[in-house]
């Protein structure tokens, strides 16, 4: 049975230094292969044993643990499943069999300004984005003036959200997710914020985490792997072919279209 759940167990997790557990995990999706208009077609399809969909396997016994305090660094081709994984340890997608255990509290950067209301002013959206994050009224007060000032956009607030140009969007949601504080960080891609100078800010953020909590970043910038990241994993079809150093996993990653 698929499980996934919140805090250690001991006869899974002995060692506390654990924050992420997998075991075993699979996750497939049904796509659809042929469509039945009406109820004729849908017992004329189920006859001809026409199931209307396909199964497609996307993870493949994944096992892992990542530990407390770790930045690990995820990699692997268009399509081998390194997103789904992250979104799977997230809890937007549930494992179709095997334990994902989850040791401390959790804050996914995955669609960064998800509940942005386009009618809305920057301040507004600030204050949505906050209160859907689980900051109270008082806490956004406290708060404000940092996040506009890291998203350097304090001329906006004022805009609705629909005149921001996407960048500005993205910059705004960064600058109000990074206030959630949480054990494990999940990251997809997000360390490409912005332009180049926003982006070295970014850098200097994570670089601040480094020890403190512990990072999954999925990325197909090999730089960011070894820059940042103490361990690296390549997922080639849904499965880990390679758990080792930065250097090593990125070096494997090259290779693949060699």
């Amino acid at each position: 049975m698929a499980k996934r759940e919140i805090g250690s167990r001991k006869e899974i997790i002995a060692d506390n230094d654990i924050a992420i557990h997998v075991s075993n995990l699979s996750k497939s999706f049904k796509l659809p292969t042929e469509r039945a208009f009406g109820l004729k077609q849908a017992i004329f399809n189920r006859i001809r044993g026409v199931k209307g969909f396909k199964k497609q396997s996307v993870l493949s016994d994944i096992n892992l643990d990542i530990k407390k305090g770790e930045f690990i660094g995820i990699v692997g081709r268009n399509g081998s499943g390194k997103s789904t994984f992250l979104k799977t340890l997230a809890g937007i997608y549930y494992p179709e069999k095997g334990e994902i255990i989850i040791n401390g509290s959790l804050i996914p950067f995955i669609e960064l300004g998800v509940g942005f209301n386009p009618e809305l002013t920057g301040r507004e959206n600030v204050y949505l984005n906050g209160a859907l994050l689980g900051f109270s009224r008082s806490e956004v007060d406290n708060m404000y003036d940092k996040i506009w000032k890291f998203a350097e956009l304090e001329e906006f607030q004022d805009q609705k959200l629909k005149n921001y140009s996407s960048g500005m969007q993205v910059r705004l949601a960064f600058s109000i997710a990074i206030r959630a504080k949480g054990d494990i960080l999940l990251l997809d891609e997000v360390l490409a914020v912005g332009d180049a100078a926003f982006q070295k800010k970014c850098e200097d953020y994570f670089r601040s985490l480094h020890g403190n909590q512990t990072v999954v970043l999925v990325t197909h910038s090999m730089e960011n792997i070894t820059k940042f990241c103490d361990r690296a994993i390549l997922i080639e079809k849904g499965k880990i072919v390679l758990d080792d150093k930065p250097k090593i996993v990125a070096k494997a990653y090259k290779n693949l279209w060699s």
